[in-house]
């Protein structure tokens, strides 16, 4: 049998690896194959060798994935090097592999003993997720892998938990939070001893650099709005759709959208771009959207397929073809090889959604080495503050906006 075999920067990362900490890497910078070494190595298994060196009595590994991850099979490709399986006819051990997603996290939590890698962070905040992470980390061993860990320290707050710094939230916002005083709503105005905090977050970051063989070009688009009719709306503040009062920021800024995103304009862009590149991903926000690009008229021979929250189609495998991808239903958790072009028909109001989308197909074995990436938008005010919420790597923020 075949040995395992990691590059230079990934068996950097693995001996800097431990029980607890958070591998971090760039999307496509082979995280998963990494984080399967770590488990391998623990139980005496060896890497960069001619011949595979078996584990001894490796524990049953659970790996909590994205849903679509999970159905696409990718981590049973990586599971192969390995000589591991969930089938147990294909597994050389005599232990359980289950590879599951977020969404049913809560089935595991009687799980002891166990193994488990946690991809893509979704330990944030407080909700059923991050119990169950709380309650499964304090009879297993385990590890998180994350190309975006945290914005802020209240991010960092679920992993330090389980690695023991702090017994419960209310003691990590007792010794580093102060609350802002006047706030309708609990506001963080500041963080007490960050010095503590950061040397903590080195203390469960590894970091998996990598030099990339790609060259990623992202072109800004401009198009076209209807000025006069976006113009009413802001002063108005009235629904030309449904002839009624704007009542709510995520309704005024849905509108606004949905006036400057379904301008031809915009249509005859992908269209365009579409002619001189056979095969395009395109990611969209709303249905409106994907009713519009379902719709366009594509040069003949061109296989429209589509992912999202109505469809699970495949990548098509045809020499052109325009493949719609919904941020929400497949921003991450894939990858394609197949094309070297990205059409973002809109922003989405996250940079870490629009980050995680950028690399579907800038990945380690992509064939390509430059990767277009084209962002379609207007001048209006709505595409423009959202365009500087992104550069600023902040949350685009409706209700400020909508306050103007």
């Amino acid at each position: 049998m075949a040995g395992v075999t990691l590059y230079d920067y990934q068996l950097d990362a693995l001996k800097r690896m431990k029980i607890g900490c958070i591998l971090c890497g760039g999307v496509g910078s082979g995280k998963s194959r990494t984080s399967l070494a770590f488990y391998y190595t623990l139980f005496d298994g060896q890497v960069n060798t001619e011949n595979y060196v078996k584990m001894t009595e490796p524990p049953d590994l659970y790996i909590i994935t994205t849903a679509r991850k999970r159905d696409t099979g990718e981590w049973d490709e990586e599971l192969a090097h390995f000589y591991m399986s969930t089938d147990p006819e294909h597994d050389i051990y005599e232990h359980t592999v289950v590879v599951d997603s977020w969404n049913n996290i809560g089935k595991y939590i009687g799980a002891k003993n166990a193994f488990f890698i946690f991809d893509e962070q979704r330990v944030v905040g407080s909700g059923a997720w991050v119990k169950s992470f709380l309650k499964i980390t304090k009879e297993n061993e385990w590890i998180l892998l994350s190309a975006t860990p945290g914005d802020c320290w209240t991010d960092y707050i679920p992993v330090f938990i389980a690695n023991g710094f702090f017994r419960n939230r209310t003691e990590f916002n007792n010794q580093h939070v102060v609350y802002a005083r006047f706030s309708k709503y609990p506001k963080i105005d500041r963080y007490l001893n960050t010095q503590r905090l950061v040397r903590l977050r080195e203390r469960v970051l590894v970091d998996m650099d990598f030099e990339r063989a790609t060259v990623s070009h992202h072109e800004n688009v401009f198009v076209d709005y209807d000025k006069p009719r976006y113009l009413q709306i802001c002063r108005n503040r009235w629904d030309p759709w449904e002839n009624k009062p704007i009542e709510t920021a995520s309704e005024f800024c849905y509108l606004l959208r949905k006036l400057v995103n379904s301008d031809e304009s915009r249509q005859r862009e992908v269209l365009d771009i579409c002619m001189t590149r056979p095969r395009v991903i395109i990611f969209y926000n709303f249905d409106y959207e994907l009713d519009i690009l379902l719709n366009l008229a594509y040069d003949e021979g061109v296989e429209v397929a589509q992912w999202n929250g109505h469809k699970h189609q495949p990548i098509p495998d045809g020499e052109r073809w325009v493949y719609l991808v919904q941020y929400s239903a497949g921003a991450e958790g894939w990858n394609c090889i197949k094309t070297d072009t990205i059409i973002f028909y809109s922003q989405n109001y996250s940079y870490k959604i629009m980050e995680q989308a950028s690399g579907r197909i800038d990945r380690l074995n992509t064939p390509y080495k430059d990767l277009w990436y084209y962002h379609l938008k207007s001048r209006s005010g709505i595409d423009l503050a959202i365009s500087r919420a992104l550069n600023s790597k902040k949350a685009f923020n409706e209700r400020k906006f909508y306050g103007k």
